[in-house]
């Protein structure tokens, strides 16, 4: 069964979540994952591309934005929506920046959500929350 984890920053702004999942890809692809991450719009998966690029300039990150026409290739891609023939890999990782819980989010092992203090991301996270317990998923919390 996926198992969900919420890391729960202080900072309030979307800066600070997007820099934090840029540290958590980074990480998780050192330890041989696949990562998904998906965005709520065309906009931020494009600036989440372009920051994976540059957050650390000690460091590649291979990622793409997804194309359901192209083979998925990148270690890391970056969706809008879950497409409903993604195959995740075996050691497959999504991480969670839509305000949307998306179809299909249980075909990977594990799914990420970052929650910042900002009022509507911590409604929409908290949201996330119950519809996961109700599912009974195995949550953790993690402060950072």
């Amino acid at each position: 069964m996926t198992r969900i984890d919420f890391y729960i920053l202080q900072e309030a702004t979307q800066d600070a979540r997007w820099h934090f999942c840029c540290r958590l890809v980074d990480k998780a692809l050192r330890a041989g994952s696949r990562i998904l991450l998906l965005a709520d719009s065309p906009e931020d998966a494009k600036a989440l591309d372009d920051l994976l690029w540059t957050f650390k300039p000690e460091s590649f990150i291979p990622h793409q934005l997804l194309d359901p026409a192209r083979p998925q290739s990148a270690p890391v891609e970056i969706a809008t929506e879950l497409p409903a023939n993604y195959q995740p890999a075996e050691n497959n990782l999504l991480i969670n920046l839509s305000r949307q819980i998306p179809k299909g989010f249980e075909r990977f092992a594990r799914v990420r959500e970052i929650v910042i203090q900002d009022p509507a991301v911590l409604k929409n996270t908290r949201e996330h929350y119950s519809f996961y317990r109700q599912g009974g998923y195995a949550i953790d919390n993690r402060r950072v």
